[in-house]
């Protein structure tokens, strides 16, 4: 069962690195086409604090004793798996222009998704896939601490990425 458990944890963290790539793959067809980046600097922000959120983690996990192999760490990794898989429902949905950066298309290219999951959620890539996926991450290795502290410190650049984010969205696009 254990080794059941770290394949299925590892092959979601293969997963998400993946979606990197396919973010870095549109994000350089968007720009070659003159796409625009808004924020760079809280991407940037945003990007370190994901990767310092998972060390944090990791490093939390393993002085505890991590791996855990109890219903809280069954739990927080059925969280983190369900994150990922809504994760590449996001990127499946809006394909070409999804990327880890504020990137807007040029018109014509850029198209509102106006799907039910896009109506009733504004951002599900936040809700639904960052903010559950590092909850479930926190969960899987016992990391309490980094759940209260990096979550709290994380939201700020996350906060400030969805102000940015609908800010541009409204002066491009009149249909948003």
């Amino acid at each position: 069962m254990n080794t059941i458990i770290l394949t299925v944890f590892f092959l979601t963290v293969l997963l998400r690195l993946i979606s990197m790539v396919i973010s870095g793959i549109n994000e350089r067809k968007l720009k070659k086409m003159g796409a625009v980046e808004y924020g760079k600097r809280n991407s940037i922000f945003l990007i370190v604090a994901h990767i310092l959120f998972y060390l944090s983690c990791i490093t939390e996990g393993s002085l505890k004793g991590a791996f855990f192999y109890d219903n809280i760490s069954y739990a927080g990794l059925a969280i983190f798996v369900t994150s990922v898989a809504v994760l590449y429902y996001v990127i499946y949905s809006i394909r070409h222009i999804w990327t880890l950066k504020l990137i807007i298309a040029p018109p014509g290219y850029h198209t509102i998704n106006k799907s039910a999951l896009f109506r009733i959620v504004r951002h599900p890539n936040y809700y639904l896939s960052v903010i559950p996926e590092l909850i479930g991450f926190a969960i899987f290795f016992h990391a309490w601490g980094t759940l209260l502290i990096g979550m709290a410190i994380y939201m700020i650049p996350l906060v400030n990425r969805i102000r940015e984010e609908e800010k541009v969205m409204k002066v491009q696009f009149n249909d948003y």
